[in-house]
């Protein structure tokens, strides 16, 4: 037996190869294959022959179409385009809304309440707006920031305040103006500066604050149709009217004062109109005194003495004495009054005094 080398022995001298004639020993991996195990020289590739058996399920266990994928395709494709026009060409519009209608970006109508049907997309397209939706816009944004306008007297005024609008026509709104709520911001922001600038201080933060407002209302909807913004302006609502801060202690003094001085004019004409009435009142009563006094003046003069008279003596003290009649003094009350009244400390009789003891003599004359 010969020795083997790592590349194959000497083996049979009868090949020229170098290699052993049988398997009974290793190979030269140079030498060329025996002739039944060489490949075919053009033949396909392990890569070809699967992708070939994959199509057409040939021996060896691959995976095969079936004889109906088109039909599933196209069923695909079918349901998608479905989903579709289902999806872009139905549209529910509520109550409270319209729908714009554009084909390829054109505005061809405008759609109501209800199941509406249009073209899909993107041949045509719906927006929806909401045209009852109240929408708010509060000056200033922040809330606690000033907002700070010129009155028409030179004076600076803080204003707060809020707008209420919505939409009146859908077409315009979404074909007019670009960003509707800037505009409505900018329009309600400039109306607001004209009206307090027509105004003074004392107006804008008090008694003029209703007439702001609705002068602000109507310059905001007059310039938003001369836009054709489609907006309706509902109302204006100022909450805060006051002066600025940094001399808001100043302006509450001067405030004080305005009403003080109201308060004092107030009460001095409820004290003329009061006077002036008493005037007429009496007035009046002398005109019915002075025509009965035409028809008879000797009645009326003694009518009027009497009545002098009756109000003079009823506010004194008196006594009155008849003629033939004894008079009685009731000493112990006069008496009784001079203790609880005490004299005056005077020793000369007083102007009162001596009225007080000449009115029995005029007493007396009168009953006379």
């Amino acid at each position: 037996m010969s020795d083997k080398g790592p590349w194959g022995g000497g083996g049979d001298s009868g090949n020229g190869s170098g290699g052993g004639g049988g398997d009974d020993g290793p190979r030269n991996p140079w030498s060329m294959p025996p002739a039944g195990k060489r490949g075919k020289v053009g033949g396909s590739t392990s890569l070809d022959d699967f992708l070939k058996r994959a199509r057409t399920g040939g021996p060896g266990g691959g995976p095969s179409l079936p004889a109906n994928a088109g039909r599933l395709w196209l069923a695909a494709v079918a349901a998608l385009i479905l989903v579709w026009i289902a999806f872009t060409s139905f549209h529910s519009i509520g109550p409270q809304e319209r729908g714009v209608v554009t084909m390829f970006g054109k505005y061809t109508g405008t759609l109501n309440p209800g199941i509406q049907f249009t073209l899909p997309a993107p041949i045509m397209r719906v927006q929806v707006e909401d045209v009852q939706n109240t929408r708010t816009e509060s000056f200033p944004a922040g809330g606690n920031q000033a907002n700070l306008m010129l009155t028409g007297d030179q004076n600076i005024v803080d204003l707060a305040y809020s707008v209420r609008w919505n939409i009146k026509s859908p077409e315009d709104y979404v074909f007019e103006i670009k960003n509707p709520q800037e505009t409505v911001r900018a329009v309600a922001e400039s109306a607001m500066r004209a009206a307090v600038a027509s105004k003074n201080l004392t107006q804008a933060i008090g008694s003029g604050r209703g007439e702001i407002e609705a002068d602000v209302q109507t310059r905001m909807q007059t310039l938003l149709d001369e836009y054709q913004s489609g907006v309706r302006v509902l109302g204006v609502s100022i909450q805060k009217a006051a002066a600025p801060s940094e001399v808001d202690d100043a302006f509450k003094a001067v405030t004080a004062a305005q009403q003080e001085a109201q308060s004092n004019l107030n009460t001095s004409r409820g004290y003329a109109q009061q006077v002036i009435a008493r005037a007429q009142g009496d007035t009046t009563e002398f005109d019915k005194l002075y025509e009965q006094y035409r028809m008879a003046p000797d009645v009326t003069r003694r009518r009027l003495y009497y009545e002098t008279m009756e109000q003079v003596l009823s506010r004194a003290d008196k006594t009155i004495v008849q003629p033939g009649v004894q008079a009685y003094l009731p000493l112990p009350e006069v008496r009784r009054q001079q203790q609880v009244t005490p004299e005056p400390e005077a020793s000369a009789p007083t102007p009162q005094a001596q009225s007080t003891q000449a009115q029995p003599t005029q007493a007396t004359g009168a009953a006379r």
